[in-house]
């Protein structure tokens, strides 16, 4: 005899984190600077470009990046892969286009 358990529904991680961002601009600098300050530490700067990428998708998405800041889909995508090495001004541009700064740590 079999017992048919019912499990609730798996919960979709990264769709919960990137609600959460949009749902408070706040968070989503906190969570982006965060990333920001670990940036010299192993593994540092995928790390970011991941936190920047949740970033974007909570802001609209590439496309809507895309068209915010002048830059095209292919140098955003491209720029926050995970080899990717985005110059400063590609930063400011998609982070400007995305509502949010990159500030320096203060002592």
């Amino acid at each position: 005899m079999a017992v048919a358990q019912e499990y609730p529904p798996a919960v979709d991680r990264e769709a919960q984190l990137i609600a959460e961002l949009r749902a408070d601009p706040a968070y989503a600098e906190i969570y982006l600077q965060t990333a920001l300050e670990d940036i010299y530490e192993e593994g540092g700067v995928p790390a970011f470009l991941t936190a920047l990428r949740r970033v974007i998708e909570a802001r609209g998405g590439v496309g809507e990046i895309s068209k915010r800041s002048g830059l095209a889909r292919q140098n955003i995508y491209r720029a926050l892969s995970a080899e990717g090495n985005p110059t400063i001004k590609t930063l400011t541009e998609i982070t400007r286009a995305a509502g949010v700064r990159l500030t320096p740590l203060r002592a």
